[in-house]
């Protein structure tokens, strides 16, 4: 599974891990990527996203078919 919110777009990130002595040693931050599944009432089935946290916070407001429509704006197969 990619670590990439298919809402949001959110990334790695990467970066630098410094050591007591200062020692940097190259490291990378994961967003908090969750699989979820969500009843899509226009077409009476469940889609399955691959979404960050703040992503699902966002689907909670806007509501799954706003959400899915700007998908298939963008060009994403839900």
């Amino acid at each position: 599974m990619s670590k990439r919110c298919q809402v949001l777009g959110k990334q790695p990130s990467f970066g630098n891990s410094i050591s007591h002595s200062h020692r940097r040693t190259r490291r990378r931050w994961d967003p908090n990527i969750q699989s979820k599944r969500y009843w899509l009432p226009s077409e009476r089935r469940w889609i399955r996203l691959t979404v960050s946290t703040k992503g699902i916070k966002t689907i909670d407001e806007r509501g799954i078919e706003s959400v899915v429509a700007d998908l298939r704006r963008r060009g994403v197969k839900v």
